[in-house]
């Protein structure tokens, strides 16, 4: 491996650190380096405190070896002021004198305008190390501001014969879900919404279920709840309205559902900052994103539960697919190649 991709394999390492806390920011990783030593380490720090930069920057015990150093990092410094100052500025007052970086910012603040400032202070600058990868570890954050729309995961569960649900007389039998994967898939995908911004259900899953759609089997924030509520259907004591600061309940007013539904509600998501989705269902809010090509993941469980019939798993055909499995459970994950077209 040549050197600088070492240094910025570190870098990508150190970003996976501060995704989850970091959001709406990207997680980056920075490393310094004297010498052929690492010198100094640092990701992003959580939303409006200290960028990766600033924590490397930080870390080093003996700070006038800066100005003979090499500072890599996975995301364009920043330019502008935010939440906190310019981490280019903090570069150049270090007189560190050579930057290698990953990607470029596609934030239209910073957007080229970090790597000019360091370039013109007479720095050398050094761009596309790893780009790929580094554009890979904050896609949401480039398909948020090269897509103008939300990072979107379509997940549904499926019975080993394909299908979402039982006949709703078997669920007029039993009140009780039907589950159709074990434990431990249930647990991974309260991880999975702990890592994005929001989770989106239509009326009918809302009605039938009453989800509370939150991370109570894991550690972390509960996203933001969208609701596809037509016709103000959804009862106003179901689980899903405990936590009314952070439900969005989308009805004919701010979506036109007869006109490219998957399109709006996008649109919606992105005027309102929200970064990335997970659709959780049920078959009509799922098929209408399939059929729009408007997703980027589709993760897909199989259980080992037959229904015999009910309710039919999305259509649905992707690229060849990442196979896992949780148990007895199978996990196919596949992305959408056709939505990622960044580099």
């Amino acid at each position: 491996m040549k050197i600088h991709e070492k240094y910025m394999q570190r870098c990508l390492q150190l970003a996976k650190n501060g995704r989850v806390h970091a959001m709406p920011n990207p997680s980056v990783g920075a490393v310094i380096v004297y010498n052929g030593n690492i010198i100094g380490e640092g990701y992003t720090s959580s939303y409006g405190r200290a960028h990766a930069e600033v924590n490397a920057i930080a870390s080093v015990k003996n700070p006038e070896l800066l100005a003979h150093a090499t500072i890599y990092v996975s995301l364009e410094p920043c330019s502008h002021f935010g939440k906190t100052p310019p981490c280019a500025d903090l570069i150049l007052k270090h007189k560190i004198p050579m930057v290698v970086v990953g990607a470029s910012d596609p934030n239209p603040l910073v957007a080229g305008n970090g790597l000019r400032k360091i370039a013109d202070s007479g720095a050398q600058v050094i761009s596309g190390i790893l780009e790929k990868e580094c554009i890979e570890s904050n896609i949401r954050f480039f398909t948020f501001h090269q897509k103008k729309r939300p990072y979107i995961i379509l997940k549904w569960a499926q019975s080993k014969d394909g299908f979402i649900a039982p006949t709703s007389e078997k669920r007029n039998q039993n009140p009780e879900p039907f589950w159709i994967t074990n434990t431990y898939s249930r647990q991974l995908v309260h991880k999975w919404r702990s890592e994005e911004a929001a989770i989106l259900i239509g009326t009918q899953t809302a009605i039938d279920d009453n989800p509370k759609l939150d991370v109570r089997d894991w550690i972390g924030a509960n996203p933001v709840k969208i609701v596809l509520d037509q016709k103000n259907r959804i009862p106003k004591e179901n689980y899903i309205f405990e936590d009314k600061s952070k439900v969005k309940v989308l009805t004919s007013t701010e979506i036109d559902f007869g006109k490219n539904p998957a399109q709006q509600i996008a649109q919606y998501l992105y005027n309102v900052g929200l970064q990335s989705v997970i659709i959780e269902g049920g078959r009509q809010t799922l098929q209408t994103f399939i059929d729009a090509g408007i997703w980027d993941e589709a993760r897909v469980f199989t259980g080992e539960v037959l229904f015999g019939e009910g309710m039919k798993a999305p259509e649905f055909s992707g690229s060849q697919p990442i196979k896992q499995s949780v148990l007895q459970d199978e996990l196919l994950i596949f992305k959408n190649h056709d939505q990622h077209n960044y580099f």
